[in-house]
Order: structure tokens, then sequence, then C-alpha cells
């Protein structure tokens, strides 16, 4: 069985704590991590402030094995991220010998002049890589553990699609259900107790509401089918024991 492999991430902004933009790159970094066997182990939200990220980036980078950033990578004055990171990592941050260059010959061919604003999106922290991005050309980058991307959920996802092939990635969790008619009240005593029967399991409970009544979707996820297997055989047993759907 291949190793687990874990991740963090960073949202990094104001307009997300004020609720001003809605986040959408969370749920879809979890479910590109989890098709490929790596664990999103922990979200942090962070401000504009530098402080703040070199914090979170650096608590993340040396817990889990890959930590990815979105936001911050633009032409304004608060979009500090690349300055930030450089500083998590103790190293200068200039323009990249390939993005300049990229960038320049992109606003040229638009006619549009490339201002010192725009410049800032071409510097990274020293010995960075780039992460291409096919949507705006403007690049993301990459430096040790640390994959740092736009905040624009179609740039993201599109730079996300080029790393996501370059990393490490382990066992992938397999999952079974079942739909249970009773309340969590009355299953969650006795659910618990398989949980700590099967502990190469995760089992989850989540209540949903439908026109036709409320019930609660069972899952129970492992690296192990048999272990899956043998939860969901005892989850079921549990289940009719209390006369579920009945």
């Amino acid at each position: 069985m291949s190793d687990i492999v874990t991740a963090g991430m960073v949202v990094i902004g104001d307009e997300i704590l004020s609720g001003r933009t809605k986040d959408k790159n969370v749920g879809h970094l979890a479910d590109m991590l989890t098709a490929v066997g790596i664990d999103l182990k922990q979200v942090r939200i962070v401000p504009d402030e530098q402080a703040d990220i070199v914090e979170a980036v650096n608590a993340l980078r040396a817990r889990f094995d890959y930590v990815f950033t979105t936001g911050g990578i633009g032409p304004t004055h608060d979009d500090i991220t690349a300055d930030t990171i450089a500083a998590a990592f103790g190293v200068p941050c200039d323009y990249h010998p390939d993005a300049y260059p990229l960038l320049e010959a992109h606003y040229a061919a638009r006619g549009i002049e490339f201002t010192e604003a725009r410049k800032r999106m071409a510097r990274t922290p020293q010995g960075a890589s780039l992460i291409d991005n096919p949507v705006s050309v403007a690049p993301g980058f990459n430096i040790g553990n640390v994959y740092v991307m736009a905040g624009i959920p179609s740039v993201f996802q599109a730079m996300l699609d080029n790393v996501i092939p370059t990393l490490r990635t382990g066992a992938k969790l397999l999952s079974g259900s079942l739909i249970c008619t009773l309340g969590e009240g009355t299953i969650g005593g006795p659910l618990g107790e398989i949980q700590k029967a099967f502990p190469e399991t995760i089992i989850g409970s989540y209540p949903r509401f439908e026109t036709s009544g409320p019930y609660t979707e069972i899952v129970v996820r492992s690296r192990s089918a048999e272990q899956r297997d043998a939860a969901l055989a005892a989850v079921k047993e549990m289940l009719d024991s209390l006369g579920n759907g009945g």
C-alpha cells in the first residue's frame, strides 16, 4: 500500500474573511486531492497580513507533505503573497527570469502597457519554479513543498490541473454508504462503538432532508476494502437490530 500523503491549504484574502468574496477553491482542491489519494488535513483562512501568512505557511509546510495557497498574487498593493512566501523561506523576492519576459510579451501582443503594477505578477521567491496559467498567463509558483496559486477559481483550477500530475500520491480512500431512517440520537452510541472496533476506517453520519422525509446517510471510508466492508456489515447489523426501515 502506498504511503499516506497529506496536504494543508492557506486561503489568503481580507475579502474572504469579510464575506465580500465567497471561497470556491477549498472544495475543488479537496475533491482533486481525494481523487488522487492525498488527504487534505487542514485549511486556514488568513488576512492580507504578512505575519499571519508566514505563520500559517510555515506551520503547515512543516506538518504536511504539501501546502497550497490561493490569493494575493495579482498586481495591486495588497497582493503580498510572493513577498510573504519569500519571507517564510528566508529568501529574496525578485522578478523571475522566465515570468518577466512571458508577461512582457503578453501585454505587448495586446497593446497594453507593462506597468510597474503588472510587473509585480512576475515576482517570485528566489529559487521558485513557475506554475503555468493557461487562462490569464500570469503564473503561480512552487517553492519547496508550497504551491502558490491565484484566488480566481477558474485560474486556480487551471493551475491545479498542471500541479496535480507532479505530486506524489497515496492510497485512495475507498467508501461505501448505507441509508438510515433512524435519528442520530438513536444510532450515535452504537456507531461510535463500531468506529472504535474498526480504527482503520472513518465513519461519518450525514443527516439529509428531502421532501419524502428526513434520513441519515452513513458513510464508511478506508484505504482497505476489507476493513471498509467489515465495518459496513457491522453498521448494517446494528441498524437492523434497531429496526432501521421498519
